[in-house]
């Protein structure tokens, strides 16, 4: 069955070579499962029910990837998108967000994935890829790590940035128990990633609060249980704020870095994993066109169980290096995420400071991307220079996308480089535009 299914053998792999492939992807890309509900549940939303929703919306997306792709991809709420959707969609208007609810985010996610599933099948998600600007599309990736290292070490209960009244920001007390745990906590990633241990993020986590815990500092809730309820946040969608001027700031943002995240993961995969050799796989386009649909279905699926854009994980890599090449590995993938349901008071047991080392280091990695950036020439740099920056300073993935797109098209008109603006650009640049004119 599973031969039939997953064309092992023409691919040269194995059962157990696939299994494998999706038990590593899975200790690399675990770490959500703890992450996300703590960033999601400062929106005021159910820390079970963010748990359930992650867990189950990542088994869902994998799974749609293994039968409909036969990709080795694993999928789940996505770094950067759940921080714009907690810190920006959802954040107060007096603490630099939107001001929306939390179901009203739920929403923009829903309306974004419908947007980007339509991209997708019509055609045009490849060419609004192929118009953004390389540099700009390298900076989002750098933007949106500021943003999540900011995140992290401002977060009150690591308090390594506190705020100040002179300077905006300033050091926090880093003799704080918290401190010194998110400290210890981002030093033991990196150590274990250097040296090639799998799941090197996850294990920082547990190590981490595990000391806490018998320190005294946490309280520890337990390993396995009977899975939480998802009704707080299942289907809880709002779409009152449809038609209001920030919403078009909103879904511009997110369908962009929806795209350039699971477009970008995908050729990675695909290409590691010589899916798109058409000498060696025939049917090679089509496959990468169907993981492209697997891959825009599951922010639709994500948005109705209670859990920001879900997108394919970089981290899916890892399994292609143990050998991953069907579908087979994805189906394992999901596998554990249905099996992770069952660790809900782990995933209350794990303090802020824990998985605040894993936003930081995530930044890093994220920061390897300008080196993409066309820096030899100021019309390509200073806007990509405008998006990284924007992003952390005005506190908004939406802000630093308007201050990227508008300058690249400006300098290029007044530079009279009219040429190098694709009309993609220019219409996300109207449409930022747009947003500030009237709203």
């Amino acid at each position: 069955m599973l031969e039939k299914l997953f064309k092992l053998k023409e691919h040269g792999t194995t059962t157990r070579t696939e299994i494998i492939a999706g038990i590593t992807t899975f200790l690399t890309m675990s770490y959500i499962i703890f992450v996300n509900p703590s960033l999601l549940s400062t929106t005021g939303m159910d820390h079970d029910s963010v748990f359930m929703a992650t867990c189950l919306a990542a088994a869902i997306g994998t799974l749609v990837m293994a039968f409909v792709a036969n990709y080795p991809v694993g999928l789940a709420p996505g770094m950067g998108l759940n921080a714009f959707f907690a810190f920006t969609i959802a954040a107060p208007v007096a603490a630099g967000g939107f001001g929306y609810t939390w179901q009203e985010a739920l929403g923009a996610v829903f309306v974004s994935g419908v947007i980007f599933f339509a991209l997708t099948i019509t055609g045009l998600r490849s060419w609004i890829i192929n118009g953004i600007p390389k540099s700009l599309r390298a900076a989002v990736g750098a933007g949106i790590g500021l943003f999540l290292a900011f995140i992290g070490l401002s977060n009150p209960e690591v308090g390594i940035i506190k705020a100040n009244s002179a300077t905006l920001v300033s050091l926090g007390d880093l003799s704080s128990h918290g401190a010194l745990y998110a400290i210890l906590g981002f030093f033991l990633i990196v150590v274990l990633d250097n040296f090639k241990i799998r799941g090197a993020i996850l294990l920082s986590i547990l190590i981490v609060s595990v000391i806490s815990a018998l320190a005294g500092h946490t309280e520890f809730k337990g390993v396995i249980s009977t899975p939480p309820s998802i009704e707080p946040t299942f289907f809880q969608l709002s779409f009152e704020k449809v038609l209001s001027g920030s919403f078009v700031q909103i879904l511009i943002a997110l369908v962009l870095v929806e795209l350039f995240d699971a477009t970008g993961v995908l050729m990675s995969v695909a290409k590691q994993s010589g899916l798109l050799d058409e000498t060696k796989v025939p049917d090679a386009k089509k496959r990468f066109n169907r993981a492209l649909f697997s891959d825009s279905t599951a922010i639709l699926s994500g948005s109705l169980l209670g859990t920001s854009s879900v997108t394919a994980y970089v981290e899916s890599t890892a399994g292609v290096q143990a050998g991953g090449r069907t579908g087979l590995t994805a189906l394992a993938i999901a596998a554990c995420f249905i099996l992770a349901i069952f660790f809900s008071p782990l995933a209350n047991s794990i303090p802020a400071y824990a998985t605040a080392p894993a936003l930081v280091y995530i930044a890093g990695l994220m920061l390897r991307e300008l080196t993409e950036v066309e820096w030899d020439s100021p019309t390509d740099s200073i806007p990509a220079a405008l998006l990284v920056l924007g992003i952390p300073f005005t506190y908004s993935i939406a802000e630093g996308f308007a201050f990227g797109f508008i300058s690249y098209v400006a300098l290029k008109l007044g530079t009279g480089k009219l040429k190098d603006i694709h009309p993609a650009t220019y219409i996300i640049a109207i449409l930022f535009l747009v947003k500030f004119a009237l709203f």
